[in-house]
């Protein structure tokens, strides 16, 4: 085990962690000697390979998991442009790029509605926790008190992830394993690219819709609202432009 860590740069601490989460196989015994071959050395560096593009554990031990050590890669690629982007900050850089306070940031990775990456054991932030903390800075600037607000979007956060296991789960039964690229991994990549444009703006569509609707629906019958529901009104009639082009 130490040999295997020395070789693949990592701590025998580390190595112990990954075999008992299950992404390194157990070693060969040979009396009490543990023996590590080559494949557990090139896992090894896949591991911390794909640690340094920015993926998590979990999101590891399912790329793992396949048979072909080759399938997904496209899909992998096209899954960390979009979560990555061109470029990652580190939590500084990103109070300092958006005028939040690093207290709020900090506020906002315990509600769950900025996930830092671990590169290289840093904590990163990208492009899109960017232009969440510029949007969450102009609702607090508009008079929603912080704490409220952040209750407000945890409990949204929440029921996101939840929709979004569903919607992966879906793409992978449906999409990837029977459906008509199943078995290409460009052809399911570029599947992928065209569908999350898609559902995005389905997204924001159905939530403008919704909010809108339901604001209506309170404002009904309530004399001093006009100039808000003339506002609603107009939101509704107005087209929704969603940025959901890949960068």
């Amino acid at each position: 085990m130490e040999e295997l860590a020395r070789a693949g740069g990592v701590r025998v601490d580390t190595v112990r962690f990954y075999q008992g989460r299950g992404l390194l196989t157990a070693p060969r015994k040979q009396g009490r000697v543990a023996i590590y071959d080559d494949q557990h050395l090139a896992r090894l560096r896949r591991i911390r390979d794909l640690q340094q593009q920015g993926f998590k554990l979990e999101q590891i031990q399912v790329v793992l998991a396949e048979a072909d050590p080759g399938e997904g890669e496209a899909l992998l690629s096209a899954l960390l442009e979009k979560t990555v982007g061109e470029r990652t900050l580190s939590g500084e850089e990103l109070a300092a790029e958006t005028g939040l306070p690093a207290g709020m940031i900090r506020a906002a990775v315990e509600a769950g509605l900025l996930r830092p990456l671990h590169v290289d054991g840093q904590e990163r932030y990208s492009e899109a926790d960017v232009e969440m903390a510029r949007a969450g800075l102009a609702l607090l600037d508009s008079g929603f008190p912080l704490q409220t607000l952040l209750e407000v979007a945890a409990g949204h956060a929440q029921q996101v992830h939840e929709v979004c296991d569903r919607g992966i789960d879906l793409f992978d039964d449906h999409v990837r394993k029977a459906g008509p690229a199943a078995g290409d991994d460009r052809a399911i990549a570029r599947t992928f690219e065209t569908l999350l444009p898609l559902v995005t703006r389905l997204v924001a569509l159905h939530f403008q819709r919704t909010l809108v609707t339901r604001a209506l629906g309170r404002l009904e019958g309530k004399e001093d609202s006009a100039a808000l529901q003339a506002a609603l009104h107009a939101t509704e009639a107005a087209h929704l432009e969603v940025d959901v082009s890949w960068r």
